[in-house]
């Protein structure tokens, strides 16, 4: 028996490249300068990860089809305007009110509360959100579901773009409207100092790396449950779970609220990495470009998901404004006369690429056993049979 054959009966060869990888990820930092736009690449790409796990729960493990998703990156990343920032300014009669943050933070006015505590919130609200959303929806399948989670998603966008004309508390708006909340406070962690994203991106790098681990963990965790196996025999045939006794109300209603809190964690933390929170971000074709990285990484397929969401982060940051349009094809391009950007279509470079995958690969990247057996169940069957009768 060869050496690689003895390493794959060992029962940790599982864990061997996955570990690599992560520990090849956390290094990753100290081999790049402190302020690195490759690095700021990995950590927008590594937000869109820990998204795109979050609405895997609901598409790829549940089968419900969500297109607002982009309605709780808007709620967590308001969290961070309201929460972290000189919005409330009058909160604790104008001194502002501070939870758990340290720098000059705790000398602003408004209200300013610690990044993990901002987190928590972020994931009590973006869960209650998704239980929300869920409930007009458990009596609907398929394309009405969709229908009614692209209503809510316009609806919390719509909302957060006008909130400026919406009061309470007095004279408290419910957001700036079109104009940006800003500055948001800086990620502070007890026992090290505020980041600051205008001298080095390696903690963000870190802290959103640990946030994707952990999410990662509790996603393999989820998927191996009695929920998980729940989720999927809804997927599955709702009929045939329902008459298994899976509670359907309930295991709908948690598969909205557990994707729901994951991209509410990402819309917090992408809030205080950019520094501000704006409604122009909450468009509906985010909700298309989540989903387009769940389907290119395999729906239900945990690293698959991971693999498409790194894969269209990086066509969509570099692919296509530095290859497609400043690099060779550009050129060719403005030689031939023609005044075209591949930025003004980067949704259709998006169809093209999922439409070549649905042709070639439509189990997608890294699919998930079940999910490829659906796909390639029986494909040299009908052939032979055909030929016996012939």
């Amino acid at each position: 028996m060869s050496t690689i054959q003895e390493l794959r009966t060992k029962p940790w060869a599982a864990y061997l490249l996955p570990g690599v990888v992560i520990i090849a990820a956390a290094l990753f930092p100290l081999f790049r300068p402190p302020l690195d736009g490759f690095m700021d690449d990995c950590i927008l790409a590594l937000a869109y990860v820990m998204m795109a796990l979050g609405l895997n729960l609901v598409v790829g493990f549940a089968g419900l089809l969500d297109l607002g998703y982009v309605a709780f990156y808007a709620l967590g990343a308001m969290a961070v305007g309201w929460w972290a920032s000189d919005f409330f300014t009058g909160a604790g009669g104008e001194k502002g009110i501070h939870i758990g943050v340290t720098g000059f933070a705790k000398t602003l006015p408004g209200i300013h509360v610690n990044f993990l505590l901002l987190v928590v919130g972020a994931i009590i609200v973006c869960a209650v959100a998704g239980a929300i959303i869920g409930l007009p929806t458990l009596r609907l399948r398929g394309d009405y579901i969709a229908i009614v989670t692209l209503a809510f998603g316009e609806i919390i966008g719509r909302i957060f773009a006008n909130g400026d004309e919406i009061t309470f508390f007095g004279d408290y708006k419910l957001s700036n409207g079109r104009q940006s909340i800003s500055p948001i406070d800086s990620i502070d962690v007890p026992a090290l100092a505020p980041f600051d994203s205008a001298l080095n991106l390696r903690p963000y790098y870190w802290t959103i790396f640990a946030m994707v681990l952990v999410v990662l963990f509790v996603n393999f965790r989820l998927r191996d449950s009695k929920l998980g196996r729940a989720w999927i025999a809804l997927r599955e045939d709702e009929v045939a779970a329902a008459s298994m006794g899976v509670p359907l109300v309930k295991t709908k209603l948690l598969a909205y609220a557990t994707g729901g809190a994951f991209g509410g964690i990402s819309g917090a933390f992408l809030g205080a990495y950019f520094s501000s929170v704006n409604a122009n971000q909450f468009q509906f074709g985010f909700s298309i470009f989540i989903l387009a990285m769940v389907i290119l990484g395999g729906l239900g397929s945990i690293w698959g998901v991971v693999l498409g969401a790194v894969a269209l982060s990086f066509v969509n940051i570099r692919l296509i404004p530095d290859v497609l349009d400043q690099g060779f094809v550009g050129d060719a391009l403005r030689d031939a006369g023609l005044k075209f950007s591949f930025t003004e279509i980067s949704f259709g470079v998006f169809g093209f690429i999922l439409v070549i995958m649905m042709v070639l690969r439509p189990e997608g990247l890294l699919p998930e056993r079940r999910r490829k057996m659906e796909l390639t169940e029986g494909i040299g069957e009908t052939e032979s049979v055909f030929e016996a009768r012939v």
